[in-house]
C-alpha cells in the first residue's frame, strides 16, 4: 500500500503491506516501522513535518486511533515530537545520514577566459522579466500546450523578421526549427545525413561539434583552411553529404570566407546535391568591418543556417534555430522526436517579445561597445609581447600565436594561475594532414569576465606570458 499524504503543502510517501486491517496491531506495528525506517534513512530529516493523524489515516485506510497511536509510540521512543495545535514533526535521527560518494567538481577558475562565453553578469535581467511578464500574460492557452514541433510561432515568427535584417537571412516561419542550441542542431543534422559518408569540418573549428557527430558514430573529415577561410576545393576529394563552416568569422582564426570560396561552396553543393551548414559564430559581434552576411542567402536551398542566443545573452539558456532547406524540413522533425519537447516554450515566448520589444538589438548594441572596449585592453596589454594576434574584426575571442613548442607551457601556467583559457591545438581536427599548418597559441575569451574582474585576469595572463617567454 502507497500512499502520498499532506501536511499544510508537503506530501509524505510511506509503503505499507496490502490487505491488511484498519484498526489491527498488524497494521499499527507497520506503520511504525515504515515511519521508523523513514527516520533512520535520513529520508524524513529532522523537523519534518507530518500529516495529522485524521489525513494520513484517510490516505492509508488505517483507523485514525491507529495512526494516533504510532504517533504516540514514536513520541514515547523520541523518534517524533507533538505540541497541541503545532502538530507533529521529527524529532532527531540515531542513525548518521549515508556518505555520498565523493564527485570530483571542477574548481572555478578565478581568471575565466574561456572562449566562446558572454558576460552573463550583464543579463538584462530588468528588460527580461518584463518580456517574460508580457509573453505569458498575453500568451494564448494553446501557447502552454505540445504544439508545432517547429517550435512556438511566435519566437520563429520573431526570428524571421529579426534574421532577415540583421543577418540578411532568407527564411519564413515555416523554414525555422527552434533547438536546444547549436551543438542540438548539429545532432539533429547528424541524424538526418547518417552515419554512411563522413561531414567535412573545417581543420580548425569547434571540437563540440566534431564530439557529438562522434557520439552518433557519424565520421567528420577535415578540409583545409588558410588565410581566406576553408579551402573550399577540398571538398572535390571527399564523398561527404554536407560541410559544416564558419564562413561570417572563423573559428578559432578569425577571417572570413572569401566571396570567391562563398560562391565556390553553393557551386559545389548544387553539382553534388550537398548542403551547406552556415555556423553563425560570433555573426553580431562585429567591430572594425561592415558585417558579412550569412552564407544561406545565396541560396536558402542548399545552405543551413545555424545560430543561437548562447554569446549574445547566455548560455544557460539553450536556445538556438535552424533556417533549413524545405528538404530537410520534415527530416529534421522526424530526428528530433517529431515533438515540440526539446525547448522551452516559455522561455522561447519570453525571447520573442524581447526580440520584438527592441531590447534584443539594444542588448547587442550595449554589448558590443563593451566587448570591443575590452578587446582594445587586451591589445594594448598584449603589446610588449612579440606575438601574432588574430580574429580581432569580430567575437568575443582573440587568437594568440606562440613560438613553436611553447603551448603547453603556457598551459600548465595558465592552469596554475587559475586562467581558464583553450589552447590551439584542440581545435585541430585529429585526421588533419601534414599540409595543414600547426601553429601553437591560446585562445582568449575577453568576453567571460565581468568588468571587475577582466583587469585581474589580464595581468594575471600577461604574468604567465612574461614567466614562459623570458
Amino acid at each position: 500500500m502507497t500512499s502520498r499524504a499532506n501536511s499544510g503543502s508537503r506530501d509524505l510517501h510511506l509503503e505499507l503491506r496490502a490487505n491488511i486491517e484498519p484498526g489491527s496491531r498488524t497494521a499499527r506495528e507497520q506503520l511504525i516501522t515504515a515511519l521508523r525506517d523513514g527516520i533512520r534513512s535520513g529520508r524524513l530529516s529532522t523537523d519534518t513535518r507530518l500529516p495529522p493523524s485524521r489525513s494520513l489515516a484517510s490516505d492509508l485506510g488505517l483507523a485514525r486511533n491507529t495512526v494516533a497511536e504510532a504517533y504516540a509510540e514514536l513520541v514515547a521512543e523520541g523518534w517524533l515530537a507533538s505540541r497541541q495545535g503545532a502538530g507533529t514533526w521529527v524529532a532527531r535521527t540515531t542513525a548518521p545520514r549515508p556518505v555520498p560518494r565523493p564527485r570530483r567538481i571542477p574548481a572555478v577558475p578565478r581568471h575565466n577566459l574561456m572562449p566562446g562565453s558572454p558576460d552573463v553578469s550583464e543579463f538584462p535581467r530588468s528588460a527580461w522579466l518584463a518580456s517574460a511578464r508580457r509573453a505569458i500574460t498575453n500568451a494564448p492557452v494553446s501557447a502552454l500546450r505540445m504544439g508545432d514541433p517547429r517550435g512556438p510561432l511566435a519566437l520563429r515568427e520573431a526570428l524571421t523578421e529579426y534574421l532577415g535584417r540583421v543577418r540578411g537571412v532568407r527564411a519564413t516561419p515555416e523554414s525555422l526549427v527552434i533547438c536546444s542550441g547549436v551543438r542540438h542542431g548539429v545532432d539533429l543534422l547528424g541524424r538526418v545525413f547518417g552515419s554512411r559518408r563522413p561531414i567535412a569540418v573545417e581543420a580548425y573549428g569547434l571540437f563540440i561539434f566534431r564530439d557529438v557527430l562522434a557520439s552518433l558514430s557519424v565520421p567528420t573529415a577535415p578540409v583545409g583552411v588558410d588565410e581566406h577561410g576553408a579551402v573550399i576545393t577540398d571538398l572535390d576529394r571527399l564523398d561527404t553529404p554536407a560541410v559544416l563552416l564558419t564562413p561570417a568569422h572563423q573559428s578559432p582564426f578569425g577571417m572570413a570566407l572569401h566571396p570567391a570560396r562563398r560562391t565556390a561552396v553553393i557551386d559545389w553543393a548544387h553539382r553534388t546535391g550537398g548542403y551547406a551548414v552556415d555556423d553563425d559564430y560570433d555573426g553580431e559581434f562585429r567591430y572594425d568591418r561592415q558585417p558579412v552576411g550569412a552564407l544561406q542567402t545565396l541560396d536558402p536551398e542548399r545552405v543551413v543556417y545555424l545560430g543561437s542566443a548562447s554569446k549574445s545573452l547566455a548560455q544557460v539558456m539553450r536556445v538556438g534555430w535552424m533556417v533549413l532547406p524545405d528538404a530537410l524540413i520534415d527530416p529534421v522533425i522526424a530526428a528530433a522526436g517529431g515533438a515540440q519537447f526539446h525547448v522551452d516554450a516559455l522561455t522561447a515566448l519570453t525571447l520573442a517579445d524581447f526580440i520584438h520589444s527592441g531590447g534584443y538589438d539594444r542588448h547587442i548594441r550595449r554589448m558590443r561597445n563593451r566587448y570591443r572596449r575590452r578587446r582594445d585592453a587586451l591589445v594594448a596589454a598584449l603589446a610588449g609581447f612579440d606575438l601574432g594576434i588574430g580574429g580581432l574584426a569580430a567575437g568575443v575571442n582573440m587568437l594568440l600565436t606562440l613560438p613553436d613548442g611553447v603551448e603547453p607551457e603556457v598551459l600548465r601556467r595558465a592552469g596554475e594561475a587559475g586562467i581558464a583559457l583553450h589552447g590551439l591545438s584542440l581545435m585541430r581536427h585529429p585526421l588533419a594532414g601534414p599540409d595543414t599548418p600547426s601553429p601553437d597559441g591560446v585562445i582568449i575569451g575577453f568576453g567571460a569576465p565581468a568588468d571587475h574582474a577582466f583587469g585581474p585576469a589580464v595581468d594575471a595572463l600577461c604574468g604567465v606570458l612574461s614567466a614562459t617567454l623570458r
